[in-house]
């Protein structure tokens, strides 16, 4: 799933190649990919786009007339502008705009879940719009101070990913928020002393805002379907750790993986595979 900085350097790209380009028309083949009935979609045609902005994971694009397409990608959606037109019968179209130069603003999905999604609303109904109104503060560039924000008696690898308790955060890069903290992902949010918290807020900032910079250099128009991502830690299980050398291991989940340094961040203790067992004894 794209997050924060993968969302930001596509909203960044987008919205200045976009700015001021007028509507032609706006269709949602996809099937349920529109949630909103009013008002219609058929209200973009004629308006300009204003820019184009992200909330957590969600992509805000702003037209004239005070309305604003909020867009989830979910797990397997991508928003790319294209020179020309896709074709009706493109099976991976959800939202098209088409603009009146020709190009087309495209959400696309892949795979056959069918799960991302457009809401058109009205700008002042957008901070009121559930998924908005729930979502907790940026992890990026400022993120509140973590200690009582993280008090939960749940382990930091799934509070980090909670979008209600901070906006932005998947499974990509909670391993090397972690991973650069020094801090084990079972680790209860609770747990977390002062310096534990500053750590884990200073490494958040430098691994988002590492991204983001790392995507100015090497991302331009069109956006790649998959992103260069400037990982060190995730999915490389096996390789050594970037910063003692030792194997990053890593624990299998039915849909995803986790990946840490055993050395920097468990105290030397291998975690098994969920599938089979707990922590090792």
């Amino acid at each position: 799933m794209p997050e924060l900085p993968e969302v930001e350097i596509t909203a960044r790209r987008i919205g200045a190649a976009t700015a001021g380009a007028v509507v032609e028309s706006a269709l949602a083949p996809g099937i349920n990919a529109l949630k909103t009935f009013d008002p219609p979609l058929s209200a973009l045609e004629g308006k300009a786009i204003q820019g184009v902005s992200r909330r957590g994971k969600l992509f805000l694009v702003e037209f004239d007339d005070d309305l604003t397409a909020m867009i989830h990608l979910m797990s397997a959606g991508r928003l790319q502008l294209f020179d020309k037109r896709a074709s009706l019968r493109d099976r991976t179209s959800r939202l098209l705009v088409r603009l009146a130069d020709g190009r087309e603003l495209r959400l696309r999905e892949f795979g056959t879940r069918q799960r991302a999604w457009v809401k058109l609303l009205r700008r002042a109904d957008v901070e009121r719009e559930e998924t908005i109104a729930e979502l907790g503060p940026e992890a990026w560039p400022d993120p509140p101070p973590l200690r009582e924000l993280l008090d939960q008696p749940r382990p930091l690898y799934a509070v980090l990913r909670d979008q209600h308790v901070i906006a932005g955060i998947g499974r990509s890069w909670v391993d090397e928020i972690l991973h650069r903290a020094k801090l084990s992902p079972f680790k209860r949010g609770a747990d977390l002393d002062d310096e534990e918290a500053g750590a884990l807020r200073e490494s958040m900032i430098e691994c988002l805002g590492g991204a983001i910079a790392h995507y100015e250099q090497a991302i331009t128009l069109p956006i790649p379907d998959k992103l260069p991502m400037p990982l060190t830690v995730h999915r490389r299980n096996g390789e050594p750790c970037p910063r003692c050398a030792q194997k990053l291991e890593a624990v299998f989940y039915e849909d995803y993986v986790m990946c840490y340094c055993p050395h920097c961040q468990t105290d030397d203790k291998v975690l098994k595979d969920r599938r089979l067992s707990r922590l090792l004894k």
